[in-house]
């Protein structure tokens, strides 16, 4: 069957393709890559998540943190934040030269995203078009919108989370909604929003999913001339024909973040694009080990492999002997008042054997086992905290009130800001968190990509709206 085609779709007064450029932080999307898909006639998303600033060279500036607190380093964090946004959206603005659009995106989830939101915002009046936000229940993106005058586009994954997003703040101000992002959360690249009550290891189909909040989209009186922008997974629009002016879904729009990773213009290192070309199905991981708390998905490296080892070396204990912890640990801690079972105290043993000699309590009452290397490390990166998150797992920062979560300091996480950063900017991609979606490893399978082919954004979307 051949490819029945796409048609624009008028977008804030600009006629677009309805393809989107998943916005994907930090610094793996910016104005290079989001200035190409709107040049091409689609909606590029700058991510607006601690983007890079420039000096007068044009050199890429080190976001170094030397303030002694981590307030002051967070403070520090939001004008970087603010400062990179800016320059990317300029930037982006005057590669796409009027065509398409330009929507930046930010994690609702990090540190001080309203304020990093509205900095970029009052210093781009005219440029951007859209907003696109998740990662969290962004309650004040349309109050957010409606003082910029600017779209959003909210990204969930389940119609739930968009019920309860419009009752409470989005239909005040339904105006200005362009479209929502159902970003499928087994299949998606990145941060998603699976819920406790899914199974991360029983994939849905996507489309009764989306029918599900087509349905509730009508029940709250939203015109199905507002489209929701399938996310996760596309890669062949073929695949999603009949998807595509079926009145049973309303409009619909899709977006593409993985596939815009291999392109001549996507900023993301050289040995990033090439790991692309070598995937294998399954080799993507939906895991848990994230600082935000959420389900996100990454290629399953080293980097993570290792935190999927140091949750293994792991034992429940309690304060004093009680139930099955009738043993005193004598490895990894000092003191007595560790109790554990006599089976726990033989694998702590073999681990200690092993060279995982330190044990670092988590806060479900339980140890895990790393080496002297790792405890400094681990311990470095908590003490270097830059407040990256509005609330972080691994150091126990929040970024209101007194700052702290309260909660202990959780070591089988890991720094997010520090991995992105050094994966973005050139660091072995072996030892640092790869984002990516789950059909990652269809570039080794595509023949577009064959003979190491790296297209151009606007060969990209040619190819895209041909079907593959």
């Amino acid at each position: 069957m051949s490819f029945k085609g796409l048609q624009p779709i008028v977008y804030r007064g600009r006629e677009v393709w309805p393809l989107i450029e998943g916005g994907k932080g930090v610094s793996a999307t910016n104005h290079t890559s989001s200035g190409a898909w709107a040049a091409a006639g689609g909606i590029g998303t700058v991510s607006a998540v601690n983007a890079d600033s420039y000096d007068a060279e044009g050199k890429i500036i080190p976001q170094i943190y030397e303030q002694l607190t981590r307030r002051e380093r967070h403070e520090q964090l939001i004008r970087y934040a603010i400062d990179g946004g800016v320059e990317q959206v300029k930037r982006a603005y005057d590669i796409a030269g009027g065509k398409g659009a330009i929507n930046i995106n930010v994690l609702w989830e990090m540190g001080g995203a309203q304020t990093v939101l509205e900095g970029i915002l009052e210093q781009t009046r005219g440029l951007v078009t859209g907003v696109t936000c998740g990662a969290g229940m962004p309650y004040k993106l349309a109050e957010i919108a409606a003082r910029h005058d600017v779209a959003y586009l909210p990204i969930i994954s389940s119609a739930r989370a968009f019920r309860a997003l419009w009752k409470r703040a989005y239909s005040k101000v339904a105006d200005l909604m362009a479209a929502v992002v159902y970003e499928d959360p087994w299949l998606a690249g990145g941060h998603n929003g699976l819920s406790n009550a899914e199974d991360p290891t029983k994939p849905e189909d996507p489309f009764p999913r989306v029918k599900a909040l087509r349905d509730t989209m009508r029940a709250e009186g939203i015109a199905d001339s507002v489209p929701i922008v399938m996310a996760g997974g596309v890669w062949f629009l073929r695949e999603w024909q009949d998807w595509i002016d079926n009145p049973e879904l309303g409009s619909i729009a899709f977006q593409f973040g993985t596939r815009p990773l291999l392109t001549q213009e996507s900023p993301i290192p050289q040995g990033w694009k090439d790991r692309l070309r070598t995937l294998e199905p399954g080799d993507v991981l939906l895991h848990r080990f994230s600082p935000t708390g959420f389900y996100s998905s990454a290629v399953r490296n080293p980097f993570l492999r290792n935190l999927e080892a140091r949750s293994e070396r792991q034992i429940p204990y309690s304060r004093v002997e009680a139930g099955a912890h009738t043993v005193q640990l004598d490895v990894g801690v000092k003191g007595k008042n560790f109790w554990v079972a006599p089976a726990d105290l033989q694998r702590a043993r073999t681990w200690a054997a092993e060279g995982f000699t330190e044990a670092l309590r988590t806060p479900d009452d339980t140890v895990i086992f790393v080496t002297p290397e790792e405890r400094n490390t681990i311990r470095e990166d908590q003490a270097a905290c830059m407040g990256c998150l509005s609330h972080c797992g691994f150091s126990s920062w929040k970024d209101y009130d007194d700052y702290t979560t309260g909660r202990l300091a959780d070591p089988r996480s890991f720094c997010i800001q520090k991995t992105l950063q050094d994966i973005a900017h050139g660091d072995d991609v072996e030892r640092n968190l790869m984002f990516a979606g789950h059909a990652a490893y269809r570039f080794k399978q595509d023949p577009f990509y064959s003979n190491n082919f790296t297209p151009t954004v606007k060969e990209l979307v040619d190819r895209i709206l041909t079907g593959d």
